[in-house]
């Protein structure tokens, strides 16, 4: 036993090095944003006027709405001249991504430098699809973190076992700038569930759309973020063939003739909203307080802990004196966080919380992290809400009637507010990079506790509370509310997972 782990960790070691020396050799050169110009574009000629206007100002305008979420995406890709530059964590190759990926290949195609970087842990499988992008001369395709093999599921398997510390970091930034003019940044990747196109569950999400300071710090995080040791050109790692130009473009307009499609170009063409605001019309949040703030790239290495967003978040959170109002699908505090949580409460501060429950959670590690913290911060005095895992279906444009939250986002004293990718989890602590928008505006501020009024309403929520030393859930679209004594519209199989969960040692990676 004791030769099979001292061999396992020299196996490690040695490929960590012959990682190390690939990597070096496979890093693409070094490129940055393109500045933006006084009049050179459309976006520079539609958003160089507001910023006049409102010198040293951002500009904010919150995307709630997941139909509206890909037209801003989609629109400002086709108003882009001059650059596109993309950073997901997922990018799935689903409806939505192909048309967005249509998006891209049709503005290199008019002569715009696109930079697409993706996260490669679901990346895997779409070498064949990336690589025919990156033969664009356009088009630069790089992927974070990536594994070096990609020839199949055994050989993958055996370099996450081998280097299963570094791959375990993850890139979870979200990010989409056009022209330097306009960008997206929230909770938000790219892919059905993300833009209302399942047909069984979508998830409840949130971006911001900045114009003014706040892009050229979006800008800069990309920069870090694609010259990084970490990120390599998909040139370096994908060998399989690709498929030629002509044909991988006559493959994703192949979409725009199916019935699947047409809700989304039918948005596309009406969405009013998303239109006045590529068209510099929006009426915009202006504030000197909003900052785009991020992660260091280094610390998907376990680089130090310089600069790290969750200091920020700290920062912001602490200056609560009466209200601090959360929303988190994935909500694992530690006990750190609860200790914070419980002070803040003692101080006299409204704490309240809304996360997925068992049943609208996609992943039941994490609740099994969470329900551990339940109790005690409601004997604290927390209040904690869980969203029900049905809406309604007119909430899709495909009709499905699941939802999952997906929003990250918090506000402090019903003026200042957080909207981005972190989850209040140990791995967007100390493991992924994150990133979001943090401001103070009191009208928008109130828009995203709008949000938060509106999935904790009793109608989308239960509420929760501890009885005769148990929690209990409220359904309260019932006057009395109904009490229920175990995880609401699970099965037994789903609560004894959980269960056992909750006692293996895995916190730190939730």
């Amino acid at each position: 036993m004791l030769i099979a782990l001292v061999l396992l960790v020299l196996a490690a070691f040695l490929a960590l090095v012959a990682y190390g020396r690939f990597a070096e050799r496979a890093v693409g050169p070094p490129s940055s944003a393109l500045p933006a110009q006084p009049a050179q574009t459309r976006l520079d000629r539609t958003i160089e006027p507001l910023q006049a206007a409102h010198p040293g100002q951002s500009g904010l305008f919150l995307v709630s709405d997941n139909a509206d979420a890909f037209a801003v995406r989609a629109l400002s890709a086709r108003a882009a001249e001059r650059s596109l530059d993309v950073q997901y964590y997922i990018w799935h190759a689903d409806l939505t991504g192909r048309l967005l990926a249509r998006e891209l290949l049709e503005a290199a195609e008019r002569g715009v430098r696109v930079r697409i970087l993706i996260d490669d842990i679901n990346a895997h499988g779409a070498d064949l699809g990336l690589r025919s992008l990156a033969q664009h001369p356009n088009i630069e395709v790089r992927l974070f973190n990536p594994s070096r093999n990609r020839g199949g599921t055994l050989g993958r398997g055996v370099e996450m076992l081998l280097r299963a510390v570094s791959l375990n970091r993850r890139m979870h930034n979200k990010a989409w700038i056009a022209d330097g003019r306009l960008a997206v940044v929230g909770g938000r990747n790219v892919g059905n569930e993300y833009f209302d196109a399942d047909q069984q569950t979508n998830f409840l999400d949130a971006d911001v759309a900045v114009v003014g300071p706040p892009v050229e710090q979006t800008a800069a995080i990309f920069d870090a973020f694609w010259n990084s040791r970490g990120a390599l050109p998909v040139e370096a790692l994908a060998k399989d063939d690709a498929v030629p130009l002509p044909e991988l473009s006559r493959w994703l307009a192949a979409d725009l003739e199916g019935q699947s499609a047409r809700p989304y170009l039918e948005h596309v063409a009406q969405s009013a909203t998303v239109r006045r605001l590529i068209d510099g019309q929006a009426r915009l949040h202006w504030t000197e307080e909003a900052e785009v703030i991020s992660d260091p790239p280094e610390k998907a290495f376990g680089d130090g802990e310089d600069g790290w967003l969750v200091a920020h978040i700290a920062e912001q959170a602490g200056q609560a004196t009466r209200a601090f109002t959360m929303i988190s699908p994935y909500f694992v505090p530690g006990s750190q966080g609860e200790r914070a949580l419980v002070q803040a409460v003692q101080r006299g501060i409204r704490v309240e919380i809304l996360t997925n429950s068992l049943a609208s959670n996609d992943v039941m590690a994490v609740h099994s992290g969470y329900a551990r913290y339940r109790k005690p911060l409601l004997e604290a005095g927390v209040a904690l809400r869980e969203l029900m895992p049905f809406g309604p279906s007119e909430s899709s444009l495909f009709g499905s009637s699941g939802a999952s939250l997906h929003t990250k986002a918090y506000v402090v004293d019903d003026d200042s507010a957080f909207v981005g990718s972190f989850n209040f989890d140990p791995r967007s602590v100390r493991l992924n990079t994150e990133m979001g928008v943090r401001f103070r505006h009191p009208e928008l501020a109130r828009e995203v506790m709008a949000l938060y009024a509106a999935y904790a309403s009793a109608q989308k929520s239960y509420g929760l509370a501890v009885e005769d030393g148990r929690v209990v859930w409220l359904d309260e679209r019932t006057d009395p509310p109904r009490r229920l004594r175990h995880e609401p519209e699970t099965r037994w199989w789903q609560r004894a997972i959980v269960a056992v969960l909750r006692w293996l040692p895995i916190e730190s990676q939730l």
